[in-house]
């Protein structure tokens, strides 16, 4: 739809693009305040003293520490997607003895998705260590939040789901009925492929939410790289710390946004040639 014309519309592009960036550039130069706004976000010094750390001096290694929000993330995607499901399948179901699992996972979806994320996570991680049940109130910190990340986006990425199932036409499920296929085994091999094709760009969204989200995870005290940019600012008052915890988030999101950009594009064009044929 936004598609230029050819070498013409691609100089106007990045001409345009170059002209649009020069003047934020020109904004922030020529701004009063520019000098000291570049040496509290954009010093040099600070940004390498933060991205490797002194432990010594008081503050941790922005760079090490985003290693935990990418295991965060990883521990919490591998639970998120077979829980969502199951909640999805649950609301989906029609059976008369399923019916206060219904409800159960209605009520679910409905407080998760509208209670902020931090709250969940500071209940968690307040909450249940002053249960003193055993095992479960001795965990890590970064146990409790990823356990609240998976509690809260599991709401969101069931609804996903649910879209998902809903857009397999109810023709598909007829054609596997009339060949003999059971409820189940049409739902495993005919509904759920296609629903899984259908809801991929949407969930690789959710999951960019979910990386930058596990930095909520730092108010517990886990040093995860916005804690730890934080704790640097804190301690040498310089928030060029900040800065370098952005990027190295924009590093992680941008290959995966732009991979879901690939799969849109993929997907509209395998949808445009069916409608063709």
């Amino acid at each position: 739809m936004f598609a230029g014309g050819g070498a013409r519309g691609t100089v106007i592009s990045t001409a345009s693009t170059v002209v649009v960036l020069a003047i934020f550039v020109l904004i922030f130069v020529l701004a009063p305040g520019a000098r000291t706004v570049a040496h509290a976000f954009f010093y040099p010094h600070d940004m390498w003293q933060s991205f490797v750390g002194d432990p010594r001096k008081g503050y941790y290694s922005v760079g090490a520490a985003i290693w935990l929000n990418i295991r965060m993330f990883l521990a919490a995607e591998v639970l998120i997607l077979p829980i969502a499901l199951v909640i999805a399948l649950i609301r989906q179901s029609t059976h008369p003895a399923l019916f206060p699992i219904r409800v159960i996972a209605t009520i679910y979806v409905d407080f998760f998705r509208g209670v902020p994320l931090l709250l969940v996570v500071l209940a968690l991680g307040l909450g249940v260590p002053g249960l003193y049940l055993p095992v479960i109130s001795h965990q890590p910190d970064a146990v409790y939040g990823v356990a609240a990340l998976v509690i809260s986006y599991s709401a969101y990425v069931s609804e996903v789901y649910r879209a998902g199932l809903n857009s397999v036409h109810r023709s598909q499920v007829a054609a596997a009925r009339s060949l003999g296929l059971t409820q189940r085994t049409a739902l495993r091999y005919v509904i759920l492929p296609q629903a899984v094709r259908n809801i991929i760009p949407p969930l690789l969204n959710d999951f960019i939410a979910l990386q930058k989200d596990t930095s909520l995870v730092g108010v517990l005290g886990v040093i995860e790289a916005n804690q730890a940019a934080n704790i640097y600012a804190s301690t040498v008052f310089n928030y060029s710390s900040f800065t370098v915890a952005a990027i190295l988030f924009l590093i992680l999101t941008i290959p995966l946004a732009r991979f879901t950009d690939r799969l849109i594009e993929r997907d509209r064009r395998r949808r445009l040639a069916g409608v063709a044929t």
